[in-house]
């Protein structure tokens, strides 16, 4: 009787133990990531939905979240914060929802993010911990603040943004519009660095296009390949089969720099094609190496050769990517070289110019 009872005994503390361990299997895991290599770290998504609700396959996910104000979910990733009302965290298929790196998370119903200055919104976003991009689609709308009071903020639409979590870095694509104070620029793709406000602008198989508006209306109109933007300086750099529109004067190089707040543009030609201006309403032209094309007063001339340039090249290269989540690159630089010119110019003075060319 005495061995039976003990029996008995021995049986319940077993079944007492393997109720607990189920317990535990199925109870959520602490909310701390547990896998992701140090390098990507700083890409693993925490969700809060303090007021809301969750629910869900808490072992192996998808966990949903729901929360009853707009913006009631709040998800932090590096620098990046995403605002929703309903998320759903997902994880690859046999790996515990709590193990981070190289889960999803997707956020519809509209959508705000921020970081920094900058703060957008959409219908959708969809973030990847193993590329460490999150992407707003369905229409896209971008607000930049000005690093400076008075300045003038950096407004972007597009059909879609993707937010590196890496970087500072966004890229817009797809009827991308840029406007800041009096300039707008149209593109297929927008690279945007948000510490530097540093724009990249292309148009796959066309041209970027910028153009700046008067307080009286009048338009000076920028074609190029790549166009990059300093938004703060208002300074911009075009490369490429560039075109510069202004009134009766069009000037085409291979090059152009444009500092709008002195109203001046630079063009610079290629080895063995020098830049070229011409004013329709006059009839005159220039062909040089260097030519200055003032918008304010409505003349070009030629720059020497041996002048230097107020525009810094440097300052428009964009910061390499330093991780293999960039979908953009920016490789693209230009100078001008050696050659001779001559001609008139129209306005206040004429000239001729020649050797090297590069800013």
């Amino acid at each position: 009787m005495r061995s039976s009872r003990f029996l008995l005994l021995l049986l319940l503390v077993a079944l007492s133990a393997a109720g607990a361990a189920q317990d535990a299997s199925t109870s959520p895991a602490p909310a701390t990531p547990n896998g992701p290599t140090q390098t990507n770290q700083k890409r693993v998504i925490t969700i809060d939905d303090s007021g809301g609700t969750q629910s869900g396959n808490l072992r192996f996910g998808p966990i949903v979240y729901q929360h009853p104000d707009p913006f009631g979910i709040e998800a932090t990733v590096s620098t990046l914060t995403i605002y929703g009302h309903h998320a759903v965290l997902k994880a690859p298929d046999g790996v515990s929802i709590f193990k981070g790196g190289e889960r999803t998370a997707t956020f519809d119903g509209g959508v705000k993010v921020e970081r920094g200055r900058l703060t957008a919104t959409g219908p959708a976003l969809t973030y990847s911990e193993a590329t460490g991009l999150g992407t707003l689609n369905g229409g896209a709308d971008v607000t930049v603040a000005p690093e400076k009071q008075g300045g003038d903020p950096v407004k972007i639409q597009a059909d879609q943004v993707e937010f590196d979590v890496d970087t500072d870095r966004s890229t817009s694509s797809g009827h991308v519009s840029l406007v800041n104070g009096n300039q707008a620029a149209q593109a297929g793709t927008l690279v945007f660095e948000e510490k530097r406000n540093l724009g990249q602008l292309t148009e796959k198989g066309g041209q970027a296009t910028i153009t700046r508006t008067d307080a009286d209306g009048k338009k000076l109109i920028i074609t190029a390949d790549e166009i990059r933007v300093l938004t703060d300086q208002k300074k911009l750099y075009a490369t490429g089969n560039v075109t510069v529109v202004d009134g009766t004067i069009t000037s085409k190089g291979a090059t152009v720099f444009f500092d709008d707040t002195q109203a001046i543009a630079e063009v610079l030609g290629a080895p063995g094609q020098p830049a070229t201006a011409v004013d329709s309403k006059n009839g005159s032209s220039l062909r040089a190496d260097r030519i200055k094309q003032d918008v304010k007063y409505d003349y070009f001339e030629a720059i020497d050769a041996s002048a230097p340039s107020q525009f810094d090249k440097a300052a428009f290269d964009m910061t390499p990517a330093t991780g293999s989540s960039s979908s953009s690159s920016s490789s693209s630089s230009s100078s001008s070289s050696a050659g001779n010119s001559s001609g008139n110019s129209s306005g206040k003075s004429s000239g001729s110019s020649s050797g090297s060319a590069t800013p």
